[in-house]
């Protein structure tokens, strides 16, 4: 079969699971259907999508060639991206292609090698990838005439970029480096239920329940998976009698009480913030893929942590952060864990990201 044949047969496909589809098939696409999304050209790149991009119910986003060194983020509104690029936004531009510096508090647009030709049936919405929130590096996407970020509408057609912040490390960045994740859906986003978990500061195998980021530590290599010495950029949180004070604006790294479980028909994803359980936020990455927490004995959520405005207590069991669960339209083919997928977390207990030295619980 022919290239043209199978775009045609996958494209004949996606139309006869539109024509017959009910409330059944609405949902969040799992592996399968992104691969039959990928096949019919409605996500394509230049050179093609990788194999290893696709997720349970996700798809990694891969950096472009150049990223634009912005005066200040902005949204496109009515106008193409492309258009706003112009002195007045854009201070210089650096080359990802050789590997280029993202430094702390600069903004930075970057075009995404992934661009987007949605049926009106499908949806999307990205989330910084869990190796990406783990660094402290603020990353969220933006499309043409996008008046939110993240979200893509249903029908979409057009190109992808990634805005990124570092704010606590600066970053070595190249063409190719995956800091964002997708995740395509057929009709509106519609939890089924949601689940709120709590800080654990009395940990089992350690008196260490966390780690505090060090500021002016040396560049991530974001190349380098386990490459980077943990006493270079962190400190070891320790709590007395469960208790732990946040210093405003400090980046943290704490895990979650409850085990989390995410079945093979749901997936899942972190609420952004909840004013109501205290002044901080409580995550920057928070897509959990179907698969995650059922065949291994850990599988902890965890949280990304900096305090807002004020010095904030937290203690052992406090409610920090709400998984909002939304049905699949079908079980993936390779769950979040098992045998031949390419999940990193998986059974995790307190883990910072795969860019340092394992420092598991």
């Amino acid at each position: 079969m022919t290239k043209a044949h199978a775009t045609k047969r996958a494209v004949a496909d996606l139309r006869k699971r539109r024509a017959t589809s009910d409330v059944a098939t609405l949902g969040v696409l799992p592996d399968g259907e992104l691969k039959d999304v990928v096949k019919a050209g409605a996500i394509s790149a230049e050179g093609g999508v990788l194999p290893d991009q696709i997720q349970p119910a996700s798809l990694d986003l891969r950096l472009g060639r150049v990223a634009y060194r912005l005066r200040a983020s902005f949204l496109p509104g009515k106008q193409i991206v492309a258009d706003r690029l112009d002195d007045s936004l854009v201070m210089h531009t650096l080359d990802l292609s050789k590997g280029a510096v993202l430094e702390t508090g600069c903004v930075y647009l970057v075009p995404l090698q992934e661009k987007l030709k949605l049926p009106k049936d499908l949806s999307a919405a990205a989330n910084p990838k869990s190796s990406t929130g783990r660094i402290d590096v603020f990353v969220r996407a933006v499309s043409d005439r996008a008046r939110a970020f993240d979200n893509i509408p249903a029908g979409y057609q057009g190109d992808l970029y990634a805005e990124i912040s570092p704010r606590t490390f600066s970053v070595l960045a190249r063409t190719g480096d995956r800091l964002l994740q997708l995740r395509v859906r057929r009709g509106s986003q519609t939890p089924v239920r949601d689940m709120t978990f709590s800080l654990d500061l009395f940990p089992t195998k350690s008196d260490i329940v966390g780690y505090r980021a060090k500021r002016h530590s040396r560049v991530i290599d974001l190349a380098a998976i386990g490459a980077h010495v943990v006493e270079d950029f962190w400190e070891p949180v320790r709590a007395r009698g469960g208790r732990i004070v946040l210093d405003p604006g400090e980046f943290y790294i704490l895990a979650s009480k409850e085990k989390i479980v995410i079945p093979l028909d749901e997936a899942a994803e972190m609420a952004p913030i909840a004013p109501e359980l205290g002044e901080f936020r409580a995550h920057y990455a928070g897509f959990f893929d179907p698969g995650f927490g059922v065949t291994h004995s850990k599988g902890k959520a965890v949280l990304e942590v900096r305090s807002r405005d004020v010095p904030f207590i937290l203690e052992d069991g406090q409610p920090v952060g709400r998984l909002v669960f939304e049905k699949l339209t079908a079980k993936p083919e390779i769950p979040y864990g098992a045998a031949g997928s390419f999940s990193t977390y998986a059974g995790q207990g307190l883990r910072l990201s795969k860019y340092f030295e394992r420092a598991d619980d």
